[in-house]
């Protein structure tokens, strides 16, 4: 596994001291169809620092072994150091204060549904504990993580940890598997009653076994895909009628309501603010 070391300022300094550390690691072979980012985190900070997180293609899941953070979304409100956050299609708000810790690892849908062993539809735009999706698992993993100082080693660990449990853990569907890498190519853009055809399923059943394995329906996964491909080509630079047209929105201002409803801003704001947006 190949580490590289990154340090960030904190995002408002007028709200806070301190700053985000961490060090980003390439997954084991094994992980990597099923895990896109792992990285070891520390951030400390005097006063509270509110951020605002837009949805991507994926779920997160955080190894927390410092402080707990704030969190409010559709699925409530919650306080955690350690937590999954299933695939939303709108943002979630976290607020961090003092000195939080941990790692991170970002799953693709099917990733988590082999990892948790659960139907992904119970944690679509929720945020719960580590231990509602993972157990005693979980509680044994942050502990044995705790107990580790250095972040490559944490990253190892976890690694090891992973790839252990998911390889124990039965393989998804693959037509499923099939049709999100399908919509995962066209960016969202490819009808779903195509998709459907292409399968040979009815739409009803391609969306039982989406909401399953993926945990919303295909519809939901494509517009979430779309924001993600236009919030890529906003930030290379290119302009919003273009990126409206390129990634299949009826026009500019339908791009800038489904900006705001799924990042609670504009484009051109969540260009600006960067990946996380500090909030007041």
């Amino acid at each position: 596994m190949s580490v590289a070391a990154v340090t960030i300022p904190a995002v408002d300094g007028t709200a806070a001291t301190g700053g985000l550390t961490f060090v980003e690691g390439r997954p084991g072979a094994f992980l990597r169809p099923y895990v896109t980012e792992l990285s070891a985190y520390s951030e400390r900070y005097e006063e509270p620092l509110a951020r605002r997180q837009p949805p991507f293609a994926g779920v997160v899941v955080i190894f927390g072994v410092g402080e707990p953070l704030a969190l409010s979304g559709p699925g409530g409100r919650a306080v955690l150091a350690s937590f999954a956050a299933g695939l939303h299609d709108t943002y979630v708000d976290t607020t961090t204060v003092g000195a939080a810790e941990g790692v991170q690892v970002n799953l693709t849908p099917l990733g988590a549904r082999r990892l948790f062993g659960m139907p992904l539809s119970e944690l679509a735009n929720r945020v719960v504990s580590l231990e509602d999706v993972l157990g005693p698992w979980a509680g044994v993993a942050v502990e044995r993580l705790a107990g580790i100082s250095g972040r490559h080693d944490r990253l190892a660990l976890l690694d090891a940890l992973l790839a252990r449990r998911i390889q124990a853990a039965p393989d998804p569907d693959p037509r499923v598997g099939w049709a999100w890498r399908r919509l995962r190519a066209t960016r969202g853009t490819i009808p779903i009653t195509e998709l459907a055809g292409e399968l040979g399923w009815s739409h009803r059943h391609l969306v039982t076994r989406f909401r399953d394995q993926i945990g919303t329906t295909p519809k939901a996964a494509a517009r979430v895909l779309r924001f993600e491909h236009a919030a890529a080509r906003l930030r290379a630079g290119l302009s919003p009628a273009d990126t409206a047209a390129a990634c299949g929105y009826y026009d500019q201002s339908h791009m800038n309501r489904d900006f705001r409803a799924m990042a609670g801003i504009t484009p051109r704001e969540l260009v600006t603010a960067g990946r996380a947006i500090a909030v007041a």
